[in-house]
């Protein structure tokens, strides 16, 4: 994850990049030249927080066909010298994902463009991957000898063509081309390699062995810490805890929970927490609150808190949430999942807190925005359009939408409508349901949406509750 350069949220460019429905719209309606530059400025440098999770691909894809937009800049971009020195996934990604969706689309251009850069590119995976959903046999059968020359024949390469074909995303082309005699004979033997190597994985594990004592295990999980500092193995000591811990070894898991060494510290803390412990909660606060803690330890000792379900927590919640420090935000974001109505001003107070603070794309907002809506927390109304409008995750945006589907009156006519043409399938669903078709684009989408074979299927279902014999509404 990273933070990419995001414009204002009231430009076109910013639209874009935050992949709002809006941004669609406008970039109809503005100069061709101008709309064109904006939609590669943000398949060019991927404007997403997170770019595993969130969409953009088929929301730049259809832009693209809309505009009739050149794939020159996408071409500069994948062949440019940088490619052979930038080579991580995130620079040439987004950019390979709508040229795949341009291709099912029949964009022919696009799926030369990917032919190409799989046969060259350092991102020539991800490039394979959308041709395997996309083109034809003879197609994937021409990149053969390009993706197999750069394995050599040597021991190294070979170990690295069974990386390949064992992690290897869509396996279509790999069987295409282990059905071809010239290919057959070193594919199959990188596919049992592959297979070797898992077994082996399996007949190595680094874990806690049957019989293990509380003792041990808590030695296992300070070993990882002090071997590996960026391998915590509090949660998977936990999960051994609950196993081998009982009654009898309360004493222990408290002292451990107390003043153990951090890693022993949070997997004590995470298994007094899931049995509902009732000197748990208390030791959750010292650590929270006590500004030595290490900040992995605070974290889990957090964690920890967020995933207890019994009523003490509920309450305990109550009496956190008016902090103003992390462990309030737990408590806050507990309540929000799980407090009931009497609990709404709290869950609004916090945030408007939070937005205040830390803005609009503040981690701790999903539960929040998520419980506003739960709640159904009218005046949460104007803060939940601010997240909408300027959050740059397309996620919480969605959340942001989901909760206002459920305080704001005025959502059916007015950001469900932008929402049709957002790049979340799940804003989508969300907007198909709740759209009011006063507006004449609603009904024109709606059905585009209906039509388009690369439209998620929970939309088109929700699309078709809107056209069905009893929905008046169209």
């Amino acid at each position: 994850m990273f933070d990419p350069d995001i414009a204002p949220s009231g430009t076109l460019l910013g639209l874009l990049q935050r992949g709002r429905g809006d941004g669609t719209l406008h970039a109809l309606a503005a100069p061709r030249a101008e709309a064109l530059a904006a939609l590669n400025d943000s398949v060019l440098r991927d404007p997403r927080r997170d770019w595993q999770v969130e969409n953009r691909s088929l929301y730049y894809a259809r832009l693209y066909m809309q505009l009739d937009g050149g794939l020159e800049e996408i071409e500069r971009h994948l062949f440019h010298p940088d490619d052979l020195i930038d080579t991580a996934e995130e620079r040439t990604g987004l950019a390979l994902a709508v040229l795949g969706h341009l291709a099912s689309y029949g964009r022919d251009a696009a799926r030369l463009l990917l032919r190409s850069y799989a046969a060259v590119g350092s991102n020539w995976r991800w490039a394979l991957d959308e041709l395997a959903l996309r083109d034809d046999d003879a197609g994937l059968m021409g990149l053969a000898p390009a993706v197999l020359a750069r394995f050599p024949e040597t021991e190294e390469g070979e170990a690295a063509l069974a990386t390949a074909v064992r992690d290897a995303f869509e396996p279509r082309p790999w069987r295409l081309w282990a059905e071809d005699a010239r290919y057959a004979g070193r594919l199959a033997a990188a596919g049992e390699q592959g297979s070797f190597d898992r077994w082996q994985r399996q007949l190595r594990p680094r874990g806690p062995r049957p019989g293990w004592s509380v003792t041990e295990v808590l030695e296992w999980a300070q070993q990882g810490l002090d071997l590996h500092p960026e391998e915590h193995r509090h949660a998977a000591a936990a999960r051994c805890l609950a196993a081998v811990a009982g009654p009898e070894d309360r004493p222990e898991l408290l002292r451990a929970a107390r003043g153990g060494p951090d890693a022993a510290r949070a997997a004590a803390l995470h298994h007094l927490a899931e049995r509902g412990d009732p000197d748990v909660l208390g030791l959750i606060e010292d650590v929270a609150v006590d500004p030595l803690t290490a900040e992995p330890l605070t974290a889990a000792a957090l964690a920890s808190f967020e995933r207890m379900r019994s009523v003490q927590a509920v309450d305990r919640a109550r009496v956190w949430a008016r902090r103003e420090d992390r462990l309030g935000a737990s408590a806050a974001a507990m309540l929000a999942r799980r407090g009931g109505q009497r609990d709404a001003a709290l869950v609004l107070a916090a945030l408007r807190r939070t937005v205040r603070a830390e803005g609009p794309d503040a981690g701790g907002l999903w539960e929040l925005v998520d419980g506003a809506g739960r709640l159904g927390v009218g005046c949460a109304a104007p803060v939940l359009r601010h997240v909408y409008r300027e959050t740059s995750s397309s996620h919480l945006r969605g959340r942001a939408a989901g909760a206002l589907a459920a305080t704001d009156p005025g959502f059916a006519a007015g950001f469900a409508v932008e929402c049709l043409w957002d790049c979340e399938e799940t804003t989508r669903e969300l907007a198909a349901r709740h759209a009011a078709t006063g507006d004449a684009r609603v009904v024109e989408q709606l059905r585009r949406l209906a039509a388009d074979p690369a439209e998620e299927a929970e939309v088109q279902t929700a699309v078709r509750s809107r056209f069905g014999p009893d929905a008046s509404a169209v």
